[in-house]
């Protein structure tokens, strides 16, 4: 008969499993919408890595909803057809020819692309846009900016049917409009933050490129009520890009999230440390009139 010995590898595997148990009940049935894009995309490996977090949280019980971006392809395919992009005060302008390659680009490679990978880690997956079911319904969000929409409109039953079925819905952020033949460009947080309102989602999490949103020392602020959010962005803490993030986490906690977590995709297994751990991942915000944030309850 073989012998082996016990590797402390594995004995710290089972303790980590064990510590995760009550997290994972706490999960049982909930819906968590997750924010995808970033470097992770473009990444074999970290893609591959996403896809199993997200079928491992499908396997205990959770109700995940993957809503991905892909400026960076959007942005290579416009080169390449020789397409030219105009900028008002920074934001691009999507008109009738770009927001036709932006629908091809997230609806098909993208959105395909991550679909592919679920499949691959033992998942079952399927890709619509929000103009599947008349997920998303837009209206211009600003008319200079032309195709860019903001959302009016929820109709999130094609998503309670796909958890219904055992099946991971990946949305890709293209919209129609109330006119006939509309489609609309959206912001990828903005359109993971309102499909999270519409289903009244346990968390939003919203994986970035940065650690999380700091305090004026640099330090990532664990733990913060909506009353913090705006009080950082008044004196001017939160700045740059961290303000729309922050804004769609206040927005959503509005439209009833229960929280709202921003944090780096970079870091293996973000989705995991912040679901299934006692400390969690990046910053997490919710109303002052809840637990304690870190206790998952």
């Amino acid at each position: 008969m073989k012998q082996q010995k016990m590797n402390r590898d594995w004995i710290a595997t089972a303790r980590t499993l064990n510590e995760a148990l009550p997290y994972m009940q706490r999960y049982t049935g909930a819906v968590v919408v997750v924010k995808f894009g970033g470097n992770a995309m473009g990444d074999d490996e970290a893609m591959a890595e996403f896809a199993r977090d997200i079928v491992l949280m499908r396997q205990v019980g959770v109700n995940p909803v993957v809503v991905h971006g892909g400026g960076p392809m959007i942005n290579d395919m416009l080169k390449r057809l020789n397409i030219e992009s105009r900028f008002v005060r920074g934001k691009r302008v999507t008109d009738k020819a770009t927001v036709e390659v932006v629908e091809m680009v997230l609806t098909g490679l993208v959105n395909k692309r991550i679909v592919q990978a679920i499949m691959d880690e033992g998942g079952r997956a399927v890709g619509l846009s929000g103009k599947d079911d008349d997920l998303i319904v837009c209206e211009p969000d600003d008319p200079e900016l032309g195709f860019v929409g903001r959302p009016i409109e929820m109709n999130v039953q094609v998503l309670r049917d796909l958890f219904a079925a055992g099946i991971i819905p990946v949305v890709a952020p293209v919209a129609t409009g109330t006119e006939v033949t509309e489609t609309y460009n959206v912001n990828g947080d903005t359109a993971a933050g309102a499909i999270a309102g519409a289903l009244k989602a346990d968390r939003l999490l919203l994986l970035t490129d940065v650690t999380g949103v700091k305090n004026a020392a640099g330090e990532v602020v664990t733990a913060m009520t909506p009353d913090d959010v705006r009080s950082m962005i008044g004196d001017g803490t939160i700045a740059g890009g961290m303000i729309p993030k922050t804004e769609t986490a206040l927005k959503a906690i509005e439209e009833g999230v229960r929280a709202v977590v921003i944090l780096d995709g970079r870091v293996p297994n973000a989705c995991l440390l912040e679901l299934f751990t006692e400390h969690g991942a990046g910053s997490l915000i919710r109303s002052a009139d809840l637990p304690p944030v870190r206790d998952r309850v």
